[in-house]
């Protein structure tokens, strides 16, 4: 079942990823501004951060087959509208449609992970479906960036939506069927509050954690370009020195099902913080690309870990019933921090410069492991 859950997930998110890629690579071909850019770009997290929380509810009442064969129809046909219509404008209804419909794949898979086998194999589940979220992350704006130089921007559009239709024709076919949900009444869905997941101390803990988690690799991936050039370095060292963080995050998921099986979720998560922490601590004193490479890839180790172990210890932690619910509130901090931590950020960058950036999400990392700890032991 993780094998087709896997599948199921490339095959989705290698659309979501090569869409973010083309769509801003297309949109400076057209001579978009810097800020257009960025809004094409914030709409891919925008309305799944709206929405995630009631699609969660929504999954746990009728299941994840109906939502996810109509969230990859959806992403089918809107990754080709940049073929049919030319201009800007079919950018941003791909970049709303796309970001939004993936935010169901999202929801969906996570749950899938946690139902299927117990609590002991949840890590174990959780690191394989990273590692397919890794795989299609980097073979997505790879593939997309050889089909842009040798078929165009509308034709590779119009080959992005392969993958999803592969997905629909595996789901409607039965050849992959995703585990049932606990079924939640309609009426009993109804009188549920968010606040109440949050009245757990252990969730309550965790949702805090994955909003810094989700920003410090937000951050990392905005600020490290800005640090670059600031310090001379060229594009590609750049390139380089952010490919090595996810080869890291890559290659530490590999490792994670062995991982998880010999240290608790929460030790490896409180690890993996600390580890970040003194990444970002450090990354304002280093100036050469080779050790930035290094520390990217130290850095890449502790977020590609963090994530998997988040959403084992989310999951075991939910009420039943409430597992897609808690993965709903848990997707709606990660899009907010996507959508407004960028800014928040890029303002404080431009008045401070960048170094009190990496600090304060050091500080952030750090602070977050000692909750995990403390956490822990109650």
């Amino acid at each position: 079942m993780i094998r087709q859950l896997m599948l199921t997930t490339i095959l989705n998110h290698l659309v979501f990823s090569s869409c973010r890629f083309a769509v801003s690579l297309d949109a400076i071909h057209l001579g978009a501004s810097p800020f257009i850019v960025g809004l094409l770009v914030t709409l891919f997290a925008v309305l799944p951060m709206l929405f995630s929380l009631s699609m969660g509810r929504l999954i746990d009442r009728i299941g994840m087959q109906r939502p996810m064969i109509i969230a990859s129809s959806i992403m089918a046909a809107a990754a080709p509208i940049p073929f049919f219509v030319d201009g800007l404008s079919p950018l941003f209804a791909v970049s709303a449609l796309v970001g939004s419909a993936f935010m169901v794949v999202h929801i969906c898979m996570q749950n899938a992970a946690g139902l299927i086998g117990n609590a002991e194999e949840r890590p174990q589940n959780f690191s394989l479906l990273a590692l397919a979220f890794s795989t299609s992350g980097s073979l997505g704006p790879l593939m997309t960036g050889f089909a842009i130089d040798y078929i165009g921007y509308q034709n590779t559009f119009l080959a992005l939506s392969v993958t999803p239709i592969l997905s629909i024709l595996l789901m409607g076919s039965g050849k992959i069927r995703l585990p049932a949900t606990h079924a939640v009444p309609r009426g009993e869905a109804g009188k549920r509050k968010v606040a109440e997941l949050f009245a757990y101390p252990e969730l309550r803990t965790l949702f805090i954690t994955s909003a810094i988690i989700a920003t410090a690799w937000d951050m990392y991936m905005f600020v490290m370009p800005i640090y670059g050039r600031s310090i001379g370095l060229s594009a590609s060292s750049i390139g380089l020195i952010i490919g090595a963080f996810s080869v890291a995050t890559f290659a530490i998921r590999l490792s994670l099902p062995l991982l998880s099986r010999r240290i608790a979720s929460w030790k490896v998560l409180s690890i993996a913080m600390v580890v970040g922490g003194s990444s970002f601590f450090l990354f304002p004193l280093v100036h050469s690309a080779t050790l930035l490479m290094l520390l990217s890839f130290i850095l890449g180790l502790g977020m590609g870990s963090a994530q998997p172990m988040v959403m084992s210890l989310v999951y075991n932690a939910s009420p039943p019933g409430r597992a897609a619910e808690a993965v709903g509130v848990r997707s709606t901090l990660m899009h907010g921090s996507q959508t407004f931590i960028p800014l928040l950020f890029g303002a404080m960058g431009s008045a401070l410069g960048v170094t009190p950036v990496f600090l304060v999400v050091a500080v952030s990392l750090t602070t977050g492991a000692w909750l995990q700890q403390r956490g822990s032991r109650r």
